[in-house]
């Protein structure tokens, strides 16, 4: 069915929070908070009329939607090739330094890995489409392996557990989405339990979670299968759900934090709602509903007081105005919908048609800057881009690649 052609894998929607909370992660989804910013940049302010330069691809990744993960020593990336999930590690320049396995992957309709990697120190962190949690050293060895269903009673979903995990310290955040466990907290050294925090009793809904701070408290705010959940962070209490219900429970996009309000948003229709969190954080109160930008997987930006996204029944690119959800424009250049992330001063726009356009934040208008069309790899373009270094990371199906976009 046409409609199972728009099916989200790892794809999240973070806010900026004001403060870096995950000053120890090296690497992780969306850059260094989450919230789809890379900071400390110095980019071209505009591109050739053929793209910028290629610097090198690498193809051989096989069946996948996860984004690269970077430390100062490689960059990192999964795949699947016969059922079999694979991380791989090149070096700077595009060398292979080892791929090693991490056992089954998602097969099923949409096969392929979908985790992007988290990154602390010397070790790498993933979860697989079928509930493993893995830890690798830096040199590929497996360190530890935890199985979701059968320590909490996870249960798969349709389209594969879908996830980037999060470390705080020394916990590793997972979201089990068991009965009885929504969420299990791991030593991120050892891979044992720490807490088994309880909460809807929901599957998980292809959501990774985010800790924002509140006041003087931490909350980690995630979606489950039908609803947006808050939890203390620090005592993994359960506070409060909200709805959020989609076509096929699908909610990819971590809800988005500012100045005591949450954003989420999901497609299929179902749009983007605005909460107020109470003072103590122990409860949320609805502001507004809108259901134009109804990003199904393409995460969305705060930048100034306006969101920036795109929609999926709605195709189009979006602003909306953060305060009362009023459509800004919309716009279908540059492929229509897609992922987008932002650094030094622009927005970068990836689209499902292969677009991949540099765009100036202008709540009045979509202004593209400069934009250019993949013309490497197959399947969907799923994968969000990174941005580290003065270098732009594309990951289409089976092949990487790495422009310079350094000013």
């Amino acid at each position: 069915m046409k409609k199972t052609l728009f099916l989200i894998w790892i794809f999240i929607l973070t806010g900026f929070t004001g403060s870096i909370l995950f000053s120890q992660v090296d690497s992780q989804w969306r850059g260094p908070n989450r919230d789809g910013v890379y900071p400390g940049e110095t980019l071209s302010k505009k591109w050739p009329d053929s793209g910028p330069k290629l610097l090198w691809s690498v193809a051989g990744l096989e069946e996948g939607f996860s984004s690269v993960a970077l430390s100062s020593k490689a960059v990192y990336v999964t795949g699947m090739k016969g059922g079999t999930g694979y991380l791989f590690a090149f070096s700077s320049d595009g060398k292979q330094l080892w791929k090693k396995s991490y056992g089954p992957e998602w097969s099923g309709q949409h096969p392929g890995a979908r985790t992007t990697p988290t990154i602390v120190g010397d070790k790498i962190y993933l979860i697989s489409g079928q509930g493993n949690v893995v830890c690798f050293d830096e040199d590929g060895k497996q360190l530890w392996l935890v199985d979701l269903a059968k320590d909490f009673g996870a249960r798969n979903i349709k389209w594969g557990i879908t996830e980037s995990l999060l470390i705080d310290e020394n916990r590793l955040f997972c979201t089990s989405g068991g009965s009885d466990v929504t969420m299990a907290v791991l030593d991120r050294n050892t891979g044992k339990t720490i807490l088994a925090m309880k909460g809807n009793g929901e599957n998980s809904g292809y959501c990774s979670p985010v800790i924002i701070k509140h006041g003087n408290r931490r909350l980690l705010l995630t979606m489950t299968a039908r609803s947006v959940v808050g939890f203390d962070a620090d005592t993994g209490k359960f506070l409060w759900k909200h709805p959020h219900v989609t076509d096929y429970d699908v909610n990819p996009n971590t809800p988005l934090y500012y100045n005591g309000q949450i954003f989420t948003v999901s497609g299929y229709g179902t749009g983007g709602q605005m909460f107020k969190l109470s003072e103590d954080g122990n409860s949320v109160k609805r502001l507004w509903a809108q259901s134009k930008m109804d990003s199904q997987m393409g995460s969305a930006m705060l930048l100034n007081g306006f969101i920036y996204g795109s929609g999926h029944k709605s195709r189009g690119w979006f602003c909306l105005d953060w305060q009362t959800g009023e459509v800004q424009y919309s716009s279908r250049e540059a492929g229509g919908k897609g992922n987008i992330i932002f650094s030094d001063g622009m927005l970068y726009c990836y689209s499902e048609k292969g677009d991949v356009a540099m765009v100036k934040p202008n709540p009045k208008k979509f202004e593209i800057v400069s934009s250019f069309r993949l013309t490497k790899g197959s399947g969907p373009h799923w994968a969000h881009p990174v941005i580290r270094d003065g270098r732009l990371y594309v990951r289409h199906g089976e092949i990487l690649m790495v422009y310079d976009i350094a000013k």
